[in-house]
């Protein structure tokens, strides 16, 4: 007898210790996260790059969660070709063959003995070389390997550079089959019982180490499982359970075992056993039943789903309970269920599983019922809307459709509208494909009515919503519905007498007021609207003249003039404005009532003087009915006022109204009496604009000097931009109108930018410090004629740098000279110089 046994490696063992998935980070095969233990980001980094060359991972990267820690954590995630596992698998079989590759490739080179010792105390250290059994290798071929301790000295580049993608590509290349696990053939029966005992020893070894480790368990109990050592195999089960009793791996795989070897007696204690310790464990009831059921045994299975159910298990429970009951045809054992189901766990959801079963066995009318009672034993405070969405659609299937539409009135009338959207939703949908094109509006407008209602319950002062609400009434055609949208809005008065805060409010009634006249036409009611709102605003502290406008404008229309210029007139009386004004002189101007317009004129300059619109309007209309000479004095009298607003407007308008009418020296005396107010550069080049195009002789010399007087009133003023800007201006001017020579004049007074620097006062500073800034200015070459001092100061510093470039040569010459006469004297000493030497010892 010759029995095969497959030898456990332990290198896998100490693989399954060394590199595991992390709990709870395996979503699917494609992504994962391994923990490999005692490594750091050495074979971290090494093994995220070898993943990373692989063309079907998607992302992968490395961390380690502390350093105190010794792991590692790898994130893998691949495309759908392959698997995270398959991936790490192959990222460290191409670790493992590139360090192959560089150990051999560095033996082979260190063999070949081109390298030299370094000194240590001028004597030769020999090279310590480990064995070959101290190093661990790989591969078949593989050279004796060599470690030396000392450092080589000759650290140039090999002469041959190999690149990591060359080296990856040889160490593939030289990957050689993974290494099998031999198996062990058996002869006889004491080899048999040898390899037994060996491995019975290992097991045992393993429990002692890590008792708590269920894993050595189950692999103990699974290898006498395959030497047919059943009793042996309980005998651990039994022990593991010792170790934890409540493990439902242990179980599992203890009932597994004596169902598959058919031990039904044995395998049914082991469940009653399990259910007894683990009632609350539902998969064991549903192998226990399913087992019974394969045999057969269904009064047996009957059995078991009863004293399951006395646990009160959860609805997947129960509904396997339902299934097996309808797989043997038990309709009305199926039925007891459910009530005892809906009785445990009434969730609408149940109530509709139960009435959806006896729809498809036929039974219109308990579906119907169940309905109903569901309905009634939720009461009011537990409704659901899915549970009438069911029902509704259930009558819609049975053709019941004036049913259906009243379950969906019903349910809408009775949930609030924050839980009840859904329900809306299927009732529009409902109505589009039964209802008439009146109730499928009906739908829509309630389910937004209900929308702003909900929205204006959170916040009334919403003006938006309001608006809103009231256009969509509006497009309803009720108009008591319309009238009692915008009655309710404008009931929302701001909490405060802020302008800012009635801007928004206001526009409510003029959209009532609009409604009312347009698309009711009660007129009476209009006027009552706009009268409301005016004894509403308090204008002692803001006005709005929309209000009073549309409201005369009103009257207007309904030819009840008086009233419109009486309420104008209020408004102007009580609360006077630019816009009030502007608009009751408009319409006096409509009808054609210059006189009124006039006087209102007057007021409204009475009332503002220093508004330059309103003077420049009530003379354009003097001049439009061709009363010049009010116009004239509408003018003067603007100009003399001693605060206007935006006075260079109303002074452009008075010389263009003397242009227009040709009085050329009336402009001229108004350019003059400008200029006596404001010397600005704008006016000199209007003025001399103005002379250039007065259609008489010589009026280009009259602009030129126009603009030589410009000059001359900025130059005394100091103001060197402003009449660098009139100069552009006269530039241009000769350019268009003038002379060659005239253009040479005007470019000659053209003056040079430079740039200075001058001492600026700090504020946030350091005292005693000093700080400059740069700034460009202007030089006009007139300035520099009319002050010779600029050029005698010129010729001060050129006869000053003259004097010191003298002074130097004559101090050069100076000792250039004395340098010679020293030189000539030594010479003549020289014939003396022993006997003055001898002169001066005895001395």
């Amino acid at each position: 007898m010759s029995t095969e046994a497959t030898a456990v490696v332990p290198r896998e063992v100490e693989e399954n210790d060394k590199i595991s998935i992390v709990p709870g980070t395996m979503t699917d095969p494609q992504c994962a996260t391994f923990c490999l233990q005692d490594e750091d980001h050495t074979l971290g980094n090494a093994l995220r790059w070898a993943i990373m060359k692989d063309p079907e991972v998607d992302f992968v990267s490395y961390s380690m969660p502390h350093p105190s820690e010794p792991k590692t954590n790898v994130r893998v995630q691949t495309t759908e070709k392959t698997t995270a596992i398959e991936a790490v698998t192959k990222g460290l079989a191409n670790v493992q063959g590139i360090c192959s590759h560089i150990i051999q490739t560095f033996n082979t080179e260190l063999m070949k003995g081109e390298f030299e010792y370094e000194d240590e105390e001028d004597n030769l250290q020999p090279v310590k070389l480990l064995h070959t059994s101290e190093i661990k290798w790989t591969g078949k071929d593989a050279p004796p390997p060599l470690q030396v301790e000392n450092d080589i000295k000759n650290k140039n580049a090999a002469p041959v550079q190999i690149s990591a993608e060359q080296i990856l590509r040889e160490a593939k290349e030289r990957q050689e089959v993974a290494i099998s696990v031999p198996k062990q053939k058996i002869h006889d029966h004491e080899e048999l019982m040898e390899y037994r005992g060996r491995k019975r020893k290992e097991f045992e070894d393993r429990i002692q180490r890590s008792r708590l480790h269920i894993g050595e368990w189950l692999k103990y109990a699974s290898w006498e499982e395959s030497q047919d050592e059943l009793q042996r195999a309980r005998s651990i089960y039994e022990r593991a359970l010792q170790v934890d009793s409540s493990n439902s791996t242990l179980y599992l795989k203890y009932v597994e075992m004596e169902m598959k070897h058919k031990n039904i007696a044995l395998a049914r204690n082991l469940f009653d056993r399990i259910v007894t310790i683990l009632p609350r464990r539902d998969q064991f009831w549903l192998k226990y039943t399913y087992m019974e059921e394969m045999l057969e045994e269904v009064a047996r299975a009957r059995q078991i789903f009863e004293r399951w159910m006395q646990w009160e298990p959860e609805e997947e429970a129960w509904m396997a309970y339902v299934k097996f009951e309808k797989r043997y045809k038990e309709l009305e054992r199926a039925r007891v269920i459910y009530e005892r189901f809906v009785h445990i766990h009434p969730d609408p959801k149940n109530w509709i599983k139960w009435a959806e079963f006896e729809e498809r066995e036929g039974k219109t009318e308990k579906a119907r019922e169940i309905f109903a009672r569901a309905i009634e034993v939720m009461g009011e405070e537990l409704m659901e809307q899915r549970l009438f969405i069911s029902f509704a659609k259930f009558e819609t299937r049975q053709k019941e459709i004036e049913r259906a539409r009243v379950i969906y009135k019903y349910a809408l009338d009775r949930i609030p509208r924050s839980k009840s959207q859904a329900l809306y939703n299927q009732y529009v949908q409902f109505e589009k494909q039964f209802g008439d094109k009146e109730g499928i509006e009906d739908v829509v407008v309630g389910k937004r009515r209900l929308q702003y209602e909900a929205e204006l319950a959170t916040n009334l002062k919403n003006y938006d919503i309001w608006f809103d609400y009231g256009k969509l009434e509006e497009s309803t055609g009720d108009v008591d519905r319309v009238r009692e949208v915008y009655e309710r809005a404008i009931a929302q008065v701001p909490p405060a007498q802020e302008k800012r805060l009635w801007r928004r409010y206001i526009y409510l009634w003029i959209k009532y007021a609009l409604f009312e006249e347009l698309e009711t036409k009660d007129y009476e009611r209009t006027r009552q609207v706009y009268k409301g709102c005016i004894q509403l605003i308090p204008h002692k502290k803001f006005t709005f003249a929309k209000i009073w406008l549309l409201y005369a404008k009103f009257e207007i229309r309904q030819h009840n003039l008086e009233a419109a210029r009486k309420s104008l007139g209020m408004a102007i009386g009580m609360c006077p404005k630019d816009k009030l004004f502007k608009g009751y002189i408009e319409l006096e101007l409509e009808m054609r009532a210059i006189d009124r317009a006039r006087k209102l004129y007057a007021r409204y300059l009475e009332w503002s003087p220093s508004t330059c619109s309103a003077w420049i309007k009530f003379a354009e209309l003097e001049s439009e009915l061709e009363d010049t000479e009010r116009a004239r004095a509408v003018f003067d009298l603007a100009i003399s006022q001693p605060e206007l607003d935006m006075p260079e407007i109303l002074w452009k308008s008075y010389i263009d109204f003397e242009v227009s009418e040709e009085e050329w020296s009336k402009a001229r005396s108004l350019y003059r009496k400008l200029l006596e107010r404001t010397a600005h550069v704008k006016v000199w080049i209007s003025w001399a604009h103005f002379e250039a195009s007065v259609p008489e002789e010589g009026q280009a010399a009259v602009a030129r000097d126009v603009f030589k007087k410009g000059c001359q009133a900025m130059k005394d003023k100091g103001l060197k931009e402003e009449r660098v800007i009139l100069l552009e201006a006269w530039k241009e001017f000769e350019s268009h109108q003038g002379t060659p020579e005239t253009l040479k004049t005007v470019q000659e007074l053209m003056p040079k930018m430079v740039k200075k620097r001058r001492q600026v006062e700090s504020e946030g500073g350091v005292a005693g410090t000093v700080q400059w800034e740069e700034y460009y200015d202007y030089i006009f070459p007139d300035d520099q004629t009319e002050k010779p001092n600029f050029k005698l100061l010129s010729k001060a510093h050129e006869w000053k740098a003259r004097m010191e470039r003298e002074k130097a040569e004559k101090a050069a010459k100076a000792a250039a000279e004395a340098a010679a006469a020293a030189s000539s004297a030594d010479h003549a000493e020289e014939p003396n110089s022993d006997g003055d030497a001898e002169q001066s010892l005895d001395e």
